[in-house]
């Protein structure tokens, strides 16, 4: 992260260098990235601001006189590739994981003060008196979430790697590793060579999605009291319900329907069966 940047339509945006070398998170990495997997983030993240899903941005590449190495497929053949540069937005880089890691190592007060933080810069509807606001920021995050979801499998995008710390407590796009777009309609479909039991096939992403709400929950808990940790629970139970509702929507804008059928649903499941 190299800085936050105000444009002139009062909007702030932190500027973040994806590739320029080791930081303290590298873990064993080389903190490099290759020319065209820059190329594919550049591209795919405008293309997604510009089919209206919530993501980060592109604003700069710059290619590198590095050689960077890689085993591009994972059978152990290493080559020789250009490396470069990726300057890239978000309005925040924040990330369930984020919560998640402060609350496995038991710094309580660094997480209440870093959703704190998050609230205020971010959810400004989060009143911060209120005494609820860690349960209505948890909720804000479900639904934006079911709704993130539900415009990815609207347009056929599969992440590819949808652990905690790829999925954004603002519900944007971020990290752009091994994805991938449909060709044709395929809930087994996996962009990323490396998983090979499929856990993140684009079929599974609502579950996965829930799978990591639960732990943001999980992250939570010790912040809530009883009755809000029931209500949170309520809250995560109704996911499947938001996400199959705004699935729905999208699906019908696009064929076009109108009011309320009890066969539109039918109509959708045939169509997305036809195309198999």
């Amino acid at each position: 992260l190299i800085g936050v940047y105000t444009n002139r339509h009062g909007e702030r945006w932190e500027l973040q260098l994806k590739g320029s070398g080791k930081t303290p998170y590298s873990r064993n990495g080389d903190g490099r990235a290759v020319l065209r997997s820059s190329v594919r983030e550049f591209l795919c993240s405008e293309a997604m601001h510009y089919l209206g899903i919530p993501t980060t941005r592109a604003a700069s590449l710059v290619v590198s006189d590095d050689d960077v190495w890689r085993d591009q497929f994972y059978n152990g053949d290493i080559k020789k590739e250009r490396g470069a540069i990726v300057l890239h937005l978000a309005k925040s880089w924040f990330r369930i994981g984020s919560l998640e890691i402060l609350a496995r190592s038991g710094e309580l007060d660094l997480q209440r003060r870093l959703l704190d933080f998050i609230i205020q810069e971010h959810f400004p509807s989060i009143a911060m008196n209120e005494s609820n606001r860690y349960l209505e920021f948890f909720s804000t995050v479900v639904s934006e979430t079911a709704s993130l979801i539900a415009l990815w499998m609207s347009v056929g995008f599969a992440h590819g790697v949808c652990n905690t710390d790829n999925f954004s407590l603002l519900s944007i796009t971020i990290d752009y590793g091994p994805f991938g777009f449909m060709d044709s309609y395929d809930p087994n479909f996996v962009p990323n060579t490396s998983d090979d039991e499929g856990r993140y096939k684009i079929g599974n992403q609502a579950n996965v999605g829930l799978f990591n709400l639960s732990k943001l929950l999980q992250a939570l808990r010790p912040l809530l009291d009883a009755r809000q940790k029931q209500l949170a629970s309520q809250i995560l139970e109704g996911y499947g319900e938001l996400y199959y509702i705004r699935f729905t929507e999208l699906y019908k804008t696009k064929l076009g329907l109108l009011g309320e059928n009890e066969d539109d649903n039918y109509l959708i499941a045939f169509l997305l069966k036809v195309s198999l």
